[in-house]
């Protein structure tokens, strides 16, 4: 299981020193919550945070767009030095050209499944993207609990995959810690977003290495 600690948890005063912290205990790269107040309530950061980081770090970064008007940004934080850009479909109105765009901006693209999202409604969309991020929280805040059912959603989501797209990289995203990281890899996924369970912990260096090690 690969984990790429979520930067909305960290301490902004001291940012890169947050980083080179997660970096040095293995993190494989860092996920970027942007928020925009508008599609979901809470606000967060902008392509100037992003491009900030990659000053920071050569780790892959995934920015996941949890904003209205997503295909209107994307060329932002590609050049902002995004690798990997997750839009929500219900946020997207033409999902085929913004995954499209994506492509063409030698980006990564991924789709953002909210928890109760009928997957039936996105299943040819796994065809079209490199990576699927299931939120087992609802999107918008941090420090949530982990959604009961949610390992069945990484295994409907494994399955249809299965059909269509069974290159497909699976993300976990919300409420994971140390303890849910073999049940999540059996479900069928590949990597975990994990937040405050890193940046939260007295020692994230640690908190990093026991997931890597769970």
């Amino acid at each position: 299981m690969r984990i790429t600690p979520s930067l909305l948890s960290a301490d902004f005063t001291r940012l890169a020193e947050e980083i080179r912290t997660v970096e040095k205990a293995g993190a494989h790269g860092l996920h970027l919550d942007v928020m925009d107040g508008h599609y979901v309530p809470n606000l967060t950061f902008g392509p100037m945070v992003v491009a900030a980081v990659r000053r920071c770090t050569d780790l892959p970064l995934d920015a996941h767009l949890m904003i209205e008007n997503a295909p209107e940004h994307i060329r932002a934080y590609a050049d902002a030095g995004a690798d990997a850009i997750a839009v929500h479909p219900e946020a997207v109105p033409h999902l085929h050209k913004t995954l499209s765009d994506l492509r063409a901006l030698d980006v990564r693209p991924g789709l953002a499944i909210n928890p109760l999202s009928p997957l039936g409604s996105i299943e040819e969309a796994l065809g079209a993207v490199d990576y699927a991020i299931v939120m087992s929280v609802n999107p918008g805040w941090g420090g949530q609990r982990f959604i009961d059912g949610s390992m069945d959603r990484i295994r409907q989501v494994r399955r249809l995959a299965e059909r269509c797209n069974p290159s497909l990289e699976i993300v976990v995203d919300g409420g994971i810690n140390a303890s849910r990281i073999e049940a999540a890899r059996e479900a069928g996924a590949d990597v975990a977003v994990a937040g405050s369970a890193v940046f939260g912990a007295a020692d994230p260096a640690a908190a990093v290495r026991e997931m890597l090690t769970a």
